[in-house]
């Protein structure tokens, strides 16, 4: 394995304009996100894609959406961009702001005690659906016309709404998060950065913790005490949501997606699929009304 400069993990230093407490960006064909693939940073996010289908890496937790994304993201939870192709219509909008960015005791007043609530459960990450989604996104793309202090109102808006909102999950539900000396925080971004890069090929526990200069014993245990999970069974994870996303999006039969994911074994990925989906691949095609032809 070698070490390249994208594997490194990456502090993501953001700087609202002059003038403006929080940042506001929209993201499109046209202007695409370009930030790193796998980052972190002080500062609260929150993501809105309009439309489509696409995978998110939250802390440990990887999944696929089908019908856009409203997440929350807490400081210093690392994270993946959302989006990774634009149809016509489709955009992402991201909102950044620190913590203390009303000020270092706004959120201590008992007005805000619920929002303050919030934006801690923000740190295991946060997915938000149904009429809060809908309702919370319109806000969202309607402050790219408002002024910087109509913005503030209209994210107050938003956190309240969150803050009242059933309709969420949990995503980094074992509670991954920057904790650790800065060395080992290096590690696991290291480590999450090549999955990233090289799922769909064998990763052999021992070249991985030979990449990370560690020993195997060493490695392990490391691994699963930051993200309760054991490498191998991140790496299947990260195969099967994969897997999910070419089954939406790609017209192409099972067992080459199979193997498209980094799988060498047809009957262990069915196998594999079913535990974590609770649907054979197959089953989980036809619940989204996407038929293929199959070749065996």
């Amino acid at each position: 394995m070698n070490t390249s400069k994208q594997h490194q993990p990456s502090f993501e230093y953001l700087a609202p304009d002059m003038g403006q407490s929080l940042i506001y960006n929209r993201f499109d064909a046209s202007h695409k996100n370009t930030k790193p693939i796998w980052h972190y940073h002080p500062e609260i996010e929150i993501v809105y894609v309009n439309e489509g289908a696409g995978k998110r890496q939250i802390g440990s937790h990887v999944s696929y959406y089908n019908d856009g994304d409203l997440i929350l993201i807490g400081s210093n939870l690392p994270h993946c961009g959302f989006t990774d192709a634009f149809s016509a219509k489709r955009n992402e909008t991201v909102i950044q702001m620190l913590p203390e960015f009303l000020g270092t005791s706004f959120f201590e007043v008992p007005e805000m005690s619920s929002i303050k609530d919030l934006l801690k459960r923000a740190k295991q990450g946060l997915s938000f659906h149904g009429t809060t989604k809908e309702e919370v996104g319109n806000i969202i793309e309607n402050m790219i016309r408002k002024s910087p202090f109509e913005r503030i109102l209209d994210i107050l808006k938003v956190l309240k709404k969150l803050e009242e909102s059933s309709e969420y999950n949990l995503l980094n539900a074992d509670g991954f998060i920057l904790k650790a000396e800065a060395q080992d925080n290096n590690r696991i971004n290291t480590v999450f950065n090549y999955v990233q890069s090289n799922f769909k090929e064998a990763i052999p526990v021992d070249d991985i913790s030979s990449f990370v200069n560690m020993t195997t014993p060493a490695f392990c245990r490391f691994f699963k005490k930051v993200t309760h999970k054991t490498f191998t069974q991140f790496v299947n994870e990260y195969r099967l949501v994969h897997a999910t996303k070419l089954l939406s999006e790609q017209n192409e039969t099972i067992r080459n997606i199979c193997f498209e994911c980094g799988f060498n074994n047809f009957s262990h990925f069915n196998k594999q699929f079913k535990q974590y989906t609770g649907k054979t691949p197959r089953e989980y095609r036809k619940s989204l009304n996407f038929e293929v032809i199959e070749e065996y």
